[in-house]
C-alpha cells in the first residue's frame, strides 16, 4: 500500500511514526504502514455469498448458499483472539460482508474488544438506514468497490444499475457521518475512468480512493491479459500522482494510495528525487520503514471456513486454521516452513527481485502473480515495470 498523497504530497512526515515508537497498537490508522512490530491488519472473508458477479473477483463468489462457513460462535472466538494478540485492524470482507445475518453483531463485538473495524464491500445494500446502523457500531472506514463509471462499472459487476446502487451506499455512509473510499481496481478495460473518478472525489466530497493493481487469482486469473503492461502501468501511476497532486494544489487534499504493486513506492520515490531531493529522502525513510509488500507478515487472511493465508490472493496454500488452533499460534509457528519463509521472503525472492537496489523497499512485491506467471512462488514479481537501470541491476547477470 503506497499512499500517493502521503508520499508525493507530504502529508506523512518520517518524524510522523516515530512518534509513537512505531507501535501498531499506539499509531492512527493512516501511519499503521509504518509500524515497526507489523501485527497483521486481518481480512476476514466473513463469508462467499455476493450479490454481484464481479469478473475480477477473487473469491469466485456468486449469489448462492454456501456451507462450512464459521459460525458466531467461532468467529467470536476469532476475534477475542486477534484482539489479545495484537492485531490492529480487523477487515470485513466477502463475498458481500452485508449479506451475512451476525455482522452487526460481529463488527460489534470487534469493537467492544478495542479493535478498529473496516468494511470492505460493494456498496449496493447500504441504504440510509443501514448506513445509520454502520454508524453506530464505530467503524474506522467503509471501503465500496467501484471500478469505473457508470457503464463500466456495470459491466465489471455484470448486474445492471450496480453503479447508481454503489453510489448511493457512498453517499448514505458520507450523510451518515462515516468515513468512506472507493477502491479502484486497475486494468485495460477501465483505466480511461480514472481521470473521471478523480472527478467523483471531488463532486461527491470522497475523502479516500485507493487504486488497487491487478493480482491473477481467482476469476482474477483470466484476466493476466487484461492487465497493462509496463509502459501503461507507468503512465497510470504518473497520472495518478499528477491528479493527486492537483488535488492538493485546488485545496482539496484526499488520502489517494495505490495498492498490490510497491514498485509504486521506487517510482515515487525516483520521480521525486528529480522534482524534491531533499523531499524524496524523507520519502525513502518512510517507504523503508512500510517494508514493502507484508504478505504472512503485516497482513494475513482468513477464509469463510478458517483456513489461514499469507493473504487473499495465495488461498491455495493455507497455513492452518482456526477451528484447530487459534490465530495467534498459527501466524507465530516457526514449524511451518512457508510460515517462516514469508516472513523473511526478502532471503527468497529471485532473478529482479533478489538483485534490486530496493529490495528493502519493495519487499519483492506480490507472490501470488510472480506464481501465476512463472509457476514459481519465489520469483520476480512480472508485474514491476521498472527497468534495469532504475533498480541498479543493468549489467548484471540476474540469479535464478
Amino acid at each position: 500500500m503506497i499512499g500517493i498523497s502521503k508520499l508525493y504530497c507530504g502529508a506523512v512526515e518520517a518524524s510522523d511514526p516515530l512518534r509513537y515508537g512505531r507501535k501498531s497498537k499506539d499509531m492512527p490508522s493512516h501511519l499503521l504502514q509504518f509500524s515497526l512490530d507489523k501485527k497483521p491488519v486481518v481480512v476476514w472473508n466473513v463469508g462467499r455469498r455476493c450479490n454481484l458477479k464481479c469478473i475480477h473477483c477473487y473469491s469466485r463468489s456468486s449469489d448462492a448458499e454456501y456451507s462450512g462457513e464459521l459460525t458466531t460462535r467461532e468467529g467470536e472466538l476469532l476475534l477475542n483472539d486477534l484482539a489479545a494478540f495484537g492485531s490492529p485492524v480487523i477487515l470485513f470482507s466477502g463475498g458481500e460482508p452485508l449479506m451475512r445475518q451476525d455482522i452487526m453483531e460481529l463488527i460489534g463485538l470487534a469493537r467492544s474488544l478495542g479493535l478498529r473495524a473496516v468494511l470492505s464491500t460493494n456498496g449496493t445494500l447500504i441504504d440510509r438506514a443501514k448506513a445509520e446502523e454502520l454508524k453506530r457500531m464505530d467503524l474506522s472506514y467503509v471501503g465500496i468497490s467501484l471500478d469505473g463509471l457508470k457503464e463500466t462499472h456495470d459491466a465489471f459487476r455484470r448486474v445492471p444499475g450496480a453503479f447508481d446502487m454503489a453510489m448511493q451506499g457512498v453517499r448514505n455512509c458520507r450523510e451518515a457521518g462515516m468515513k468512506v473510499g472507493l477502491r479502484f481496481t486497475i486494468n485495460k478495460r477501465n483505466v480511461q475512468d480514472i481521470p473521471g473518478i478523480f472527478d467523483l472525489l471531488r463532486k461527491e466530497e470522497i475523502p479516500r480512493v485507493c487504486f488497487y493493481h491487478l493480482v491473477y487469482s481467482g476469476r482474477g486469473s483470466s484476466l493476466v491479459k487484461e492487465d497493462l503492461d509496463h509502459g501503461e502501468t507507468r503512465k497510470t501511476v504518473s497520472l495518478i500522482m499528477d491528479e493527486t497532486k492537483k488535488l492538493f494544489h485546488d485545496g482539496l487534499p484526499k488520502e489517494v494510495l495505490t495498492v498490490d504493486n510497491h514498485a509504486d513506492g521506487v517510482y515515487l520515490f525516483l520521480r521525486l528525487k528529480e522534482e524534491d531531493p531533499k523531499r524524496a529522502e524523507n520519502v525513502l525513510s518512510l517507504l523503508k520503514m512500510n517494508g514493502g509488500n507484508s504478505s504472512g507478515h503485516g497482513i494475513g487472511c482468513i477464509s469463510w471456513d478458517g483456513s489461514v493465508h499469507a493473504d487473499q490472493f495465495l488461498r491455495h496454500y493455507t497455513f492452518g486454521n482456526v477451528r484447530e488452533r487459534p490465530f495467534s499460534e498459527i501466524w507465530t509457528d516457526t514449524e511451518n516452513p512457508l510460515m517462516v519463509q514469508m516472513k523473511t521472503k526478502k532471503e527468497h525472492v529471485k532473478g529482479r527481485c533478489a538483485m534490486c537496489t530496493y529490495l528493502a523497499v519493495c519487499g519483492g512485491n506480490f507472490r501470488a502473480r510472480a506464481e501465476a506467471v512463472t509457476g514459481d512462488l519465489w520469483e520476480a514479481d512480472p508485474a514491476c515495470y521498472l527497468t534495469d537501470e532504475e533498480i541498479g541491476i543493468s549489467g548484471k547477470e540476474v540469479r535464478a
